[in-house]
């Protein structure tokens, strides 16, 4: 089973990267093992998505230079010794790893401060580091001190690897299609197992056991909750309880690295009531309608508002929304139930890329993030092009405590009726999300039909 592609890919990614940068040295650290509670006793592995894009390599204690000036390319690591062998069996040595990601000069790890101290004035280049682990040794390498580095990563590294890795090849949309795949079986296997008296605990295991026994594991803790008001809900500490909707954010990583992500809520009575009926088909409208917004050339600022619009006509039509919906969207009053953006970039990351910063990856030149509260949730804004992969995950929430502050200010008494939003206080909260890729011309929804209309979910839960 493959588990990185041919060399071909990483040889290729490297040459546009030398073409884009000219001059100094990027500096790419791989993930080590992080402990859970002795040395010896770790957490799952996983391998810097930087690294893996541009290597391939998802083995630990690794790193690698791009010296743009010499035109060498370099793995830095140690092969296994005796000891190593004996607890976990012989491995391919550091060349033979560098030939599978074609790159064919390596060196010990202890000769890459050497490297870097030759750089002789050179700039190093170098992603903003995410692990503490990390953030020592770069501050050790570049002499920089650990709160200066990410003031110091280079912003010309982090523009050129956004704009190649936003654009999804081939071969990783085909890695992304199994990760869907996965997530559709995560998600059934909640609305075949959901009713009454069942655990929240149990459900979540449910998920997390079949990403791990299909793939790498979730591409995320999974969010599994009764209390789908509360955004990233971790807690599943509760028992499932007749009336109540259970919403369920989870998604699986391939073996391969790339993700998926899908929201679904569903009842846990296996039928919705008439009220959570109306909102949930309202969100679903959003989701429809956000996804048929997915082409090359509109921004998703101008498919969030969409979505938002959508959403605010139907509170509006509910009675929980007064007012000219336009005018209330675009000064923020839909935010007290829709508070989120539509949706992120997908990839090797959930959230791809963000470990460089939401404003690299979301946004650029000609849209800037807003400062009005809703909208300044957007983790993306910028224009669509084809090969980006992007979640449109619209939601309807009742927090209660948010609804206590704003109706305490009296904010946008003008937009909200909380005397009818009151009446939904305990309503809790929806999320329908999907995994969409922007092709050519249009967009294609990823992965197997996971089922989202209120018949079809009813239908399902009643099997």
């Amino acid at each position: 089973m493959n588990t990185i592609f041919e060399s071909a890919i990483y040889e290729s990614r490297r040459a546009v990267l030398k073409q884009r940068m000219q001059s100094g040295i990027a500096l790419f650290l791989g993930n080590t093992e992080a402990p859970m509670n002795y040395l010896s006793n770790t957490y799952k592995y996983r391998q810097d998505s930087t690294f893996l894009y541009f290597f391939g390599l998802a083995l630990p204690d690794l790193a690698a230079v791009i010296d743009f000036d010499e035109n060498r390319e370099i793995i830095f690591g140690n092969d296994f010794d005796i000891d190593d062998i004996i607890w976990m069996g012989n491995q391919p040595s550091v060349q033979a790893l560098g030939e599978q990601a074609g790159v064919h000069e390596t060196m010990p790890m202890a000769k890459l401060a050497d490297y870097l101290a030759g750089a002789k004035g050179r700039k190093i280049h170098f992603v903003p580091p995410y692990r503490a682990e990390t953030k020592i040794v770069l501050s050790e390498l570049t002499g920089l001190k650990i709160g200066e580095l990410k003031a110091n990563a280079s912003v010309e590294l982090i523009k050129h690897t956004v704009n190649m890795r936003s654009i999804k090849e081939a071969c990783e949309i085909a890695e992304m299609e199994l990760a869907c795949s996965i997530g559709v079986l995560m998600h059934r296997s909640v609305m075949k197992a959901c009713k009454p008296a069942v655990s929240e605990l149990e459900l979540a295991g449910l998920v997390e056991g079949l990403a791990l026994a299909k793939g790498n594991g979730v591409s995320f803790p999974v969010i599994l909750s009764q209390h789908g008001e509360t955004l990233h809900n971790h807690n599943h500490n509760l028992i499932l309880k007749e009336g109540n909707m259970l919403l369920t954010d989870a998604g699986a990583e391939g073996l391969m690295n790339y993700c998926s992500d899908y929201t679904r809520t569903i009842p846990v009575s296996g039928k919705f009531s008439p009220k959570q009926r109306e909102i949930y088909e309202l969100v679903l409208k959003a989701n429809i309608e956000g996804i048929a917004k997915m082409c090359p050339g509109i921004t998703f600022k101008e498919a969030h508002r969409h979505a938002a619009e959508i959403i605010a006509s139907g509170l509006k039509e509910l009675g929980l929304m007064k007012g000219d919906v336009k005018e209330a969207v675009e000064l923020g009053a839909h935010a007290l139930f829709f508070p989120h953006g539509l949706g992120h970039q997908l990839g090797l990351d959930v959230h791809d890329m963000e470990n460089f910063g939401e404003d690299y990856v979301g946004y650029d030149n000609t849209v800037h993030r807003s400062d009005i509260f809703g909208w300044n949730a957007l983790r993306i804004a910028r224009e669509l092009k084809p090969g980006f992969v992007i979640t449109v995950e619209p939601g309807i929430y009742f927090i209660p405590q948010l609804i206590d502050i704003w109706k305490s200010e009296k904010r946008f008494e003008n937009f909200i009726n909380y005397d009818k939003v009151e009446t939904y206080r305990d309503f809790g909260g929806i999320r329908i999300e999907d995994d969409v890729l922007v092709t050519e011309t249009s967009h294609k929804v990823l992965g197997p039909h996971l089922e989202k209309g209120v018949d079809e979910l009813e239908e399902i839960m009643k099997k």
